[in-house]
């Protein structure tokens, strides 16, 4: 029985002693088994990828099962999940160190890698126990564990490096080789043929000829950073896992390095690299190309990417800019659209695809579309894939400002994982507030009562489990965030002496969807009716009460930051820096400072008008002043990079790194 299934008890008689090449083949069939088992967890059934993976015990299956636990817990983001995650992937990462040690001890058997020194499959297994180690890690809500986790990262990156350095020395052999006059070639000991490339050495392991192979354990090897461009063919198994890992893992710790905002600079002091954007992403597409579970994983981290980051991205390549250099900051679609067709064929019954297709319809303006999607087909086998299909669905209902599908979907979310029950909380109070208001206006007194009522009550509920999750050690920026909103609610309440529901002025829905940058994904119907929903007229408190709301400097600025994202998306480019300059950056910026204020309306007034000096770069054809237009959008986006810390700067802080990447590619190719 699997180890991870069954404890470490002893095995049954193996029989008589196999050789080295009869121990290889088991180990090419393990390998192909446990792949085959785990891929069914990019199928959405798990039962059946715990069921294949316990009947055999290898490492390979062992890893495949702590996928299996991994999946769980960063999808459903549960304490209990990722701690059990953890503890298993620290099992399989001891069990293939040993293995990785053994293999090395033995040495070269005939039918083993083509390219890399023996032992290196078992090292791919232990980095990819540390990689996702790592991010378990970072996940926890102990700073201590995150710490190891950034540790273990860099353990992965070190041993990843050198046998990426072991691809780069083989391309640079094989491309001399393939010069040589085939007559040439056909007399070279031990000459065999391998690929489309035609006749190659079989190179053999000697210490002058590849680079050591470096093991989690030599913690004083400092980074470094290999040439990566390979373009290797391969037919062995091995090879092909090997390499289709090493390029997931490696390019999947590149990109997230290369995200971290400028806040989270001390992470990177401790794991001593930086991420390289371009070379992830290219890594990525790379292991995508392969047709297992290293290459599905790469795909959704694609996938996620570009829907999911890139999607809540203002400043990206204007269509008329776009080229194959753009890749690492603009989604290439054609490619995007043909890699989820291939992935929903080679597991059509997993939801986790048609999540990502619903994000990239949703990204295209078409919300309606998007929820038909998530609405539509199977339901969802693993709870935690369920929970993310709901929780997309709660985000579209809310962009298409379905009131009560909101609330409904909202508070689904509560049953199927514990992520952020304060938000959840919080988000179905912004659902049942405006359907009170919508109340009012129609003059249905029971229905407002009732509505109201409801939003006080989540509005209240929310602050009582705000905590419940932390990251680090801390509790999660958007929750701080949450709970200054209502504790200013409340006290203006207080002061004023009206019930909660009428002391608030703006929609918070309205900040919500800025806060996942809804915008981007509305229509111009649910844009306008956004503008509607803005509109002071539908503020329920008498107007005593509403000119003091309107007095309050940081509320009228988050109103305006609001109001000028939609009138962005429709482009009314004008109107909204109109309202941006007035209302916020012609302020002083201590009216924002102080306790339960607004303090991140400044940089975030900065960051818009940003983007509108990008919208008006990327619409024209006249150089000079798309060079103009990038100069203002470059300096803007440094004013709000430097900006003191501040409520949400690490969200706000991706869209601006983000965004500076794709000036740097913009200046790049007009060769500025």
């Amino acid at each position: 029985m699997n180890r991870l299934f069954g404890g470490w008890g002893s095995k049954k008689d193996s029989g008589p002693v196999k050789s080295p090449e009869e121990e290889m083949k088991e180990e090419k069939d393990n390998l192909a088994h446990a792949l085959g088992a785990a891929a069914r967890i990019m199928d959405d059934d798990l039962d059946a990828a715990i069921k294949e993976l316990a009947e055999r015990d290898s490492a390979y299956h062992d890893m495949g099962a702590a996928v299996t636990f991994f999946m769980r817990s960063v999808l459903g983001l549960e304490k209990e999940a990722m701690a059990d995650a953890a503890n298993r992937l620290t099992e399989v990462e001891n069990r293939a160190w040993h293995e990785m040690k053994r293999l090395q001890k033995r040495g070269k058997v005939a039918g083993g890698s083509d390219i890399y020194p023996p032992g290196t499959e078992m090292e791919i297994v232990v980095v990819q126990a540390q990689l996702m180690s790592a991010v378990v890690g970072v996940l926890h809500e102990n700073l201590v564990e995150a710490m190891k986790g950034f540790l273990k990262l860099r353990k992965a990156f070190i041993s990843l490096d050198a046998i990426l350095a072991i691809e780069a020395n083989e391309t640079e052999r094989r491309s001399k080789l393939v010069d040589k006059p085939k007559t040439e070639m056909a007399t070279t000991n031990g000459t065999t043929e391998t690929d489309s490339d035609g006749l190659i050495d079989t190179p053999e392991y000697t210490t002058a000829q590849t680079t050591p192979l470096r093991t989690s354990s030599d913690d004083d090897t400092k980074p470094t950073q290999t040439n990566l461009d390979t373009e290797l063919q391969f037919d062995n198994p091995l090879d092909i896992f090997i390499h289709s890992a090493s390029n997931m893992c490696f390019g999947m710790i590149m990109l997230m390095l290369s995200l971290l905002p400028p806040s989270f600079s001390k992470i990177l002091a401790v794991v001593g690299f930086r991420g390289d954007r371009a070379r992830g992403v290219k890594m990525l597409w790379n292991s995508s190309s392969h047709p297992n579970m290293n290459g599905a994983i790469a795909a959704l981290m694609l996938l996620a990417y570009y829907n999911g980051l890139l999607g809540a991205v203002d400043i990206s390549p204007a269509p008329k800019d776009y080229d194959e250099s753009a890749e690492t900051v603009g989604a290439p679609r054609e490619k995007c659209i043909k890699l989820l067709e291939e992935m929903r064929t080679q597991f059509p019954k997993s939801r986790l695809w048609r999540v990502q297709e619903s994000i990239m319809t949703a990204n295209e303006g078409k919300v309606q579309q998007a929820i038909e999607i998530l609405t539509s087909g199977e339901p969802a086998k693993m709870k935690q894939v369920a929970a993310v299909n709901n929780f997309e669905l709660s985000l579209n209902r809310m962009m298409a400002q379905d009131w009560a599908k909101m609330r409904d979907d909202y508070l689904r979310c509560l049953e199927l994982n514990d992520w952020s029950p304060a938000m959840y909380y919080f988000m179905a109070g912004c659902a049942s507030l405006e359907m009170y208001r919508d109340a009012v206006v129609t003059g249905d007194e029971t229905e407002a009562k009732l509505q109201k009522s409801k939003a006080e009550g989540y509005f209240e509920k929310a602050p009582s489990v705000i905590g419940k999750k932390r990251l680090m050690a801390r509790q999660l920026p958007l929750e701080t965030y949450l709970q200054h909103r209502i504790q200013r609610w409340q006290s203006r309440a207080k002061e004023l002496g009206v019930d909660l529901a009428d002391a608030i002025g703006l929609p918070p829905v309205l900040e919500m969807i800025y806060m996942w940058n809804g915008q981007k994904r509305m229509g111009e119907a649910e844009k306008l009716r956004a503008l509607e929903t803005m509109e002071w007229s539908r503020y329920t408190g008498d107007k005593q009460v509403l000119d003091k709301i309107q007095a309050e400097a940081d509320e009228m600025a988050v109103w305006a930051i609001c109001r000028a994202s939609i009138l962005k998306g429709l482009g009314r480019i004008d109107e909204a820096r109109a309202l941006l300059e007035e209302h916020v950056t012609s302020k002083d910026k201590a009216l924002f400072k102080g306790q339960d204020k607004n303090d991140w309306v400044m940089p975030t007034a900065i960051y818009e008008l940003a983007t509108l000096s990008w919208m008006e770069c990327s619409a024209s054809d006249d150089v000079e002043i798309r060079k103009e237009k990038a100069e203002a959008c470059r300096e803007l986006l440094n004013k709000a990079k430097a900006w003191e810390a501040y409520t949400l700067d690490a969200r706000m802080g991706m869209r601006i790194q983000s965004s500076l990447e794709t000036l740097d590619w913009f200046w790049k190719r007009m060769g500025w």
